[in-house]
C-alpha cells in the first residue's frame, strides 16, 4: 500500500501541484480511507517528502542509464531532457517552484541532490563535447556546469517564466539550444542544427 500511495502522490502532485491536492484527494484517488495514509506517513509534509525523493532517484538513475551509453555528446542531452519530460508530465504544475515556495527544507536538499547528479553529468558531457572535438575547447567547464544547472532551476520559476505563454517543452529546447549554441564549435553547430530541424519536423 505505501508504494501505492506513493505513486498516486506522485502523479496528482505533478499534475496539480503540491499546494492544491490534499490528503483528501488522495485518499479518494485511491478508494482508501485518510487513516490508512496516515499509517504510513505522519503528515503532508512527510508524504511530499518522499515523493520527491522518489521521484528524483527515478529520474537520476535514468540520466545514469543515458549517460552509460556514452552517446554523441549533444545527442545526450536530448535524450535526457526527453526523458526527463516523460516523468515530469510536461510540469503542468511547476511543481519544483511550488516545492521552493511551500516546502522549502524539502527544496534545500533536493537541490542539493540534483546538484551533484548534474554537475558530473554535465561536466562529463562537456569534456567529452570537446574531446570529439564538437565543443569550443576555451570554455570554462566549472562555470559553465554551473550556469547550466543555475539556468535549469531558473527556468522553472512560473513567475519569470509564466506557463501560460511558456510550456516546459518549449522552455528547455530554447534553453538546450542558447546552450549549445555558446559552447559549440562548426561540427557540434551543424549537428544542433539537425536535432532543431528534427523537433521542428
Amino acid at each position: 500500500m505505501r508504494e501505492q500511495i506513493i505513486h498516486k502522490s506522485t502523479e496528482l502532485f505533478l499534475n496539480l501541484g503540491f499546494k492544491s491536492v490534499t490528503m483528501d484527494d488522495i485518499a479518494k484517488e485511491l478508494g482508501i480511507s485518510k487513516k490508512t495514509i496516515y499509517v504510513h506517513f505522519p503528515n503532508k509534509t512527510k508524504l511530499v517528502e518522499v515523493t520527491t525523493m522518489h521521484l528524483f532517484e527515478i529520474i537520476s538513475h535514468g540520466i545514469d542509464c543515458i549517460c552509460a551509453l556514452d552517446k554523441n555528446p549533444i545527442a545526450e542531452l536530448y535524450d535526457i531532457k526527453r526523458f526527463v519530460m516523460e516523468h515530469l508530465k510536461d510540469e503542468k504544475s511547476s511543481p519544483q517552484y511550488q516545492l521552493k515556495k511551500y516546502y522549502p527544507k524539502i527544496f534545500a536538499t533536493l537541490k542539493q541532490k540534483q546538484f551533484e547528479v548534474m554537475h558530473e553529468c554535465v561536466h562529463e558531457n562537456l569534456s567529452r563535447g570537446i574531446k570529439q572535438g564538437l565543443y569550443r575547447d576555451t570554455i570554462n567547464t566549472e562555470f559553465i556546469t554551473r550556469i547550466y544547472f543555475n539556468s535549469m532551476l531558473a527556468i522553472k520559476d512560473t513567475d519569470l517564466f509564466p506557463l501560460k505563454i511558456f510550456s516546459m517543452n518549449m522552455l528547455l529546447d530554447n534553453y538546450l539550444e542558447y546552450h549549445l549554441r555558446g559552447i559549440c564549435k562548426d561540427e557540434g553547430i551543424k549537428i544542433l542544427n539537425q536535432f532543431i530541424t528534427k523537433n521542428q519536423s
